[in-house]
């Protein structure tokens, strides 16, 4: 794949309180796979992953009056740094 496999930070509620122990959590390509996304973290913040687990969100029908439509879904990865390590994902 020649397009970003990391396509950016998932910064929420939890993914807040995960990164105080080492976690940290991305959006990340569809079709990304679990050694993909190891290599583009380690290449790109220059840190050790220890693990990398993904999480798909399905895409959900909304409606606002008589409109329905659909919500895209996407795929996230939590990944596991090694002891001491950090990322800022402010600056990204």
């Amino acid at each position: 794949m020649d397009k970003n496999i990391v396509i950016k930070p998932h910064i929420s509620e939890k993914a807040t309180f995960l990164n105080e122990s080492g976690f940290y959590v991305f959006r990340v390509a569809k079709k990304a796979n679990k050694s993909e996304i190891k290599k583009e973290i380690e290449g790109k913040y220059s840190v050790n992953v220890l693990g990398v687990r993904i999480i798909k969100i399905p895409s959900k029908k909304i409606r606002t009056g008589r409109i329905e439509g659909t919500k895209k879904g996407y795929k996230k990865a939590v990944v596991k740094l090694k002891e001491g390590q950090s990322i800022d994902i402010t600056s990204s």
